[in-house]
This record gives C-alpha cells, sequence and structure tokens, in this order.
C-alpha cells in the first residue's frame, strides 16, 4: 500500500492506537549515557523497554522481541558482538531493527562496525545528516555525535542507503526526512529543546523500533513514530521555562498526545 502524506498523518494516530494496546516489547541495545530516558520514553509512549545488552544472551532475547534498537553510542567490545548477534537473529526470526549509527565516520571501531550492521540489512536507519552521509559512505561525519551537513543535503545520500539496505531511512533534523528509496516524506514538527537533553534523538530510534513491530509499512511507521515523537515535543516546550523542564515535560507528552493533537499540529509532506 502506497499512502499519501495524508493517509500517513491518519495512519499515525492509529498506529499509536495500536503500540499503546500491544506494548511491544523493545529490546534496546543502546549507549550508557541514555539508557534511562530511552527505558522512560518508551514506557511513555505505550511500549515495554528491555536492556539486554551481553553476548550470549542478546541473541535468543532478540527472538522473543517485538523490536530491537541497536545504538552505537558507547560500543564497548561486549555492546558490538551482542550488537551483531542481535541483529542476526532478529534478522532471522523477522524481528524489526533499528541502526542507530551515532557518531560514525570520524571514529574507527563504530565506523567498521556500522557498515557491517549495514550489510546486514537493518529495518530502519536511523541518524543526523552527517550520520547518514558516513553509513551510506559519502562522506566522513559529523562533529561527534552534531551533524555538520543539513538534511536536505543527506537526501540523496538517504535514498542511496535505503535501496542499498533494501528498509527505511530517517534523517533527523529540523524538518525530519524518511525514505525507503522510492517515497520521500518530510515531517516539519518538533522543537529545538530536543538537542538540549541526552537521549533526544537517541531515544527515538527505540520508539521507530515500537512502531515497526505494529505494521509491516516500515515506512509508514516510522513516519507515524517520528511525528507523534516530535509533535509531543512541541507540546512539552510549551510546558517548559528550558532543558531541565522539557524533558518531565516531554516523557508527560508522550503518555498523553493523542489524535486530536496529532490532526492539529502533524506537518507532513
Amino acid at each position: 500500500m502506497s499512502r499519501t502524506p495524508a493517509d500517513l498523518s491518519s495512519f499515525t494516530s492509529e498506529a499509536l492506537g495500536r503500540v499503546r494496546a500491544r506494548g511491544p516489547l523493545v529490546h534496546c541495545i543502546t549507549n550508557s549515557v541514555v539508557v534511562n530516558f530511552t527505558a522512560n520514553a518508551l514506557l511513555a509512549a505505550g511500549a515495554a523497554p528491555a536492556m539486554v545488552d551481553i553476548p550470549d544472551e542478546a541473541g535468543p532475547f532478540a527472538t522473543v522481541a517485538d523490536g530491537l534498537l541497536v545504538n552505537l553510542g558507547t560500543p564497548t567490545a561486549e555492546q558490538r558482538a551482542a550488537m551483531v548477534e542481535a541483529a542476526e537473529a532478529a534478522n532471522a526470526t523477522g524481528t524489526p531493527w533499528v541502526l542507530d549509527p551515532v557518531a560514525v565516520g570520524s571514529l574507527p571501531v563504530r565506523t567498521a562496525l556500522a557498515e557491517q550492521l549495514r550489510d546486514l540489512g537493518p529495518t530502519v536507519v536511523r541518524g543526523n545528516a552527517s550520520e547518514i552521509i558516513a553509513v551510506s559512505g559519502s562522506g566522513g561525519g559529523g562533529r561527534g555525535v552534531d551533524a555538520t551537513d543539513d538534511v536536505e543535503g543527506a537526501v540523496e545520500s538517504a535514498r542511496a542507503l535505503a535501496v542499498r539496505t533494501g528498509g527505511v531511512v530517517a534523517v533527523s533534523g529540523p524538518v525530519d526526512v524518511v525514505t525507503d528509496g522510492e517515497r520521500l516524506v518530510r515531517i516539519a514538527n518538533g522543537d529545538p529543546l530536543l538537542t538540549r537533553i541526552t537521549g533526544g534523538g537517541c531515544a527515538l530510534g527505540a520508539l521507530m523500533a515500537a512502531f515497526a513491530a505494529v505494521d509491516d509499512d516500515r515506512l509508514a511507521t516510522t513516519v507515524a513514530a517520528v511525528t507523534v515523537y516530535t509533535v509531543a515535543a512541541e507540546l512539552a516546550a510549551k510546558q517548559s521555562a528550558g532543558p531541565g523542564t522539557f524533558g518531565p515535560a516531554f516523557l508527560d507528552a508522550l503518555a498523553s498526545i493523542d489524535a486530536a493533537d496529532l490532526d492539529a499540529r502533524a506537518r507532513l509532506s
């Protein structure tokens, strides 16, 4: 089914309802900076988190989880082995999995790992513009976790990466872009405060895994996750004095956001 932006907007509310009704179990192998925030964001949205990140457990757990996040933020040797094990197990059982190639390009260990994981065919690759360009093989990355490229400059790399992996690629920025290599959707929601708290981007990858568990149209579920996440950020920003109050308000907004909020605010094209 090929959905239009209007169809994708209505699907977003439907997908959020499915996440809340089903409570998908999301297996997270993520970085040490954002573990707590990622778990709380999943719980607030209605999903269930599990942080299983050691070898010999990560593979078996990926086969029983509903979705998997692999985030390269602080990839210890043990985590690196667990990531490959879990990704291979997810592929064997058809479990959707999200690759977040944090800070690839300039750092050699994680860049080689990202390339290995990329070639395993993630369901979704999510990153900032410089990360997407780097993991596509056409750039050298940004400044650590910060992008030095803009989203529009990463569009062709995102398309090429989606074709290469056979999945969906999401580029985060002031206007998010989601593509499966053919279709391309822009989501013009969000708030700059998302970049002023730890885990603002990393937790989005976990939410993409939760949404991917409730429908087989991965472009639609990825657009839905981004839309829910960024509209929640707008609602939270209205209640916040700054980053310190934004974090808790954001979790509250993820828990309370409804179809009326999405209908009123979602800006998809």
